[in-house]
């Protein structure tokens, strides 16, 4: 497990906590994410809440013990309209991305499953963004790696529950 070799980087005496120097380097992550998922919209056709959908549902998939993603599920994590959802499920269906189930308990209930095609799309375009996550992990050492992990786990609980109560932001 190589250890980079670049010595840590001091916390700027104006910024003690680093908590400026955090938010300038989570901005740009956040940013540089952003412009990839764009760039992936624009190739398939598709719009920027699209691709928000496809990672909400291949999300919803990747934990065994979670529930299957929903068109009302989708509609309340995405904040969007039932008429927008219906919209973006109609192109991203279209388009072989995803697939819709009905539940084998409930007809009634509908289950949104990324397809195999378009899983293949997804891995064949984002596969330069692995390769270069595998090169930057091997640049750090298991122990600082389980720090990284632990920390952006955190960071995803925080911002989940800032979301879910506005009133904790202001």
């Amino acid at each position: 497990m190589p250890v980079s070799d670049a010595p840590s980087l001091p916390l700027p005496e104006d910024d003690p906590t680093g908590l400026r120097s955090f938010a300038v380097l989570l901005r740009g992550l956040n940013g540089e994410f952003n412009r990839i998922a764009q760039e992936f919209a624009h190739t398939q056709g598709l719009h920027l809440t699209d691709v928000q959908a496809l990672i909400a549902v291949l999300d919803a998939g990747a934990d065994s013990a979670d529930e299957p993603m929903t068109p009302s599920r989708l509609r309340r994590e995405l904040n969007l309209t039932s008429g927008a959802v219906t919209a973006c499920l109609d192109r991203l269906e279209r388009m072989g991305h995803i697939q819709r189930t009905r539940a084998v308990d409930d007809r009634r209930v509908v289950h949104l499953h990324y397809t195999e095609v378009g899983r293949g799309i997804a891995r064949e375009y984002f596969e330069p963004l692995a390769t270069g996550t595998a090169t930057v992990c091997g640049r750090f050492g298991q122990d600082e790696l389980s720090v990284v992990v632990r920390f952006l786990s955190e960071m995803n609980k925080e911002l989940s529950r800032l979301r879910r109560d506005p009133a904790a932001v202001s």
